[in-house]
């Protein structure tokens, strides 16, 4: 029998790292690695290095990083850019170092144009400039994919594996209002407003733009599929998406429904709504064969059913 494959989760705590231990950590062919951030600061070279040098994994998935909704986006732009572009230096200089099999890194959507043609080929990277509300995010991932790139030419190979997810959920998520992603900040505020039988629910924007959303433990067989099989002939990067969009409205009135809310929701137009529709094109990666199997409902169901039953926890995270 073979010996199982080291893979290093960073980020294992968080939305995407935890859908990788779900799908990695009953599979007999890997030994999977994690640290906390009390044991591991991924902005520090030395002890990145360090760590790589004492457990030498054979593929990692970088899942680590500072994300947020747009108020946070808006607040703390230099935070994000300066921790993102650091963790992403720094474990990759690492990976390069020790000769990792593959590496994993997430980029984002918002790192298209914000008029960008839909559905958004890879091809248009690079072709204007992001939403405003997310610059610094967006720059901060449009330099990891770029690292990547550069070090699959220089190196040689298809080590560095850039994938583009669009607006991830799922459990572990960041529920807070301010600080989360929408979907799952919406359903927090939900359910706040229906356990202390408010009669009315304020949301940002005009509800009118598009999104398209992936539950996390289908980007985890993404991970699966991208470590598993021969990806030299694939065009890099790779759009991760689920096919399928809808508006923000529509989603809202899809959340409380399953929250079981029953007040009114109200929009504030006042405040900004982001970029107008994000849809990706994923035909390089349906070529593969992979399709997302878990439908925006059921997605939904199964997201607040992991939140009431960890509510303490889902509202620590901040």
């Amino acid at each position: 029998m073979s010996m199982p494959k080291r893979i290093y989760v960073a980020g294992h705590t968080g939305l995407i790292g935890s859908a990788a231990l779900r799908r990695f950590g009953c599979d007999e062919k890997y030994e999977v690695l994690t640290a906390t951030h009390r044991e591991l600061e991924l902005q520090d070279a030395e002890a990145v290095q360090l760590f790589f040098d004492r457990n030498s994994p054979d593929y990692v998935i970088l899942a680590a990083g500072k994300v947020g909704g747009i108020l946070e986006n808006m607040t703390y732009p230099a935070d994000f850019l300066s921790a993102n572009l650091a963790i992403q230096l720094n474990v990759l200089a690492a990976a390069r170092r020790v000769g990792v099999k593959k590496l994993l890194l997430f980029a984002s959507s918002c790192m298209y144009p914000r008029e960008c043609p839909q559905p958004m080929s890879e091809e248009r990277l690079f072709s204007g400039c992001p939403e405003p509300t997310s610059m610094a995010y967006a720059v901060s991932k449009m330099a990891g994919l770029q690292l990547c790139l550069a070090y699959n030419q220089q190196l040689g190979g298809h080590r560095f594996i850039p994938v583009i997810p669009n607006s991830v959920y799922g459990p572990n998520d960041n529920f807070d209002p301010e600080k989360g992603h929408v979907l799952s900040a919406l359903i927090r505020r939900f359910h706040e407003a229906k356990v202390s039988d408010t009669d009315k629910v304020v949301l940002w924007g005009s509800g009118n733009p598009k999104r398209e959303f992936l539950h996390a433990d289908d980007l985890a067989d993404v991970c699966a599929l991208l470590l598993e099989a021969d990806t030299s002939g694939l065009p890099l990067p790779l759009n991760v998406g689920s096919g399928c969009d809808l508006s923000i409205r529509d989603l809202a009135k899809l959340v409380a429904a399953v929250v079981g809310y029953r007040g009114v929701v109200a929009w504030d137009a006042t405040k900004p709504d982001g970029a107008p529709r994000k849809r990706l094109d994923s035909g390089r990666l349906r070529a593969t064969g992979w399709s997302a199997r878990i439908g925006l409902r059921a997605g939904v169901f199964d997201t607040y059913a992991w939140y009431q039953k960890n509510i303490k926890a889902a509202e620590a995270v901040s």
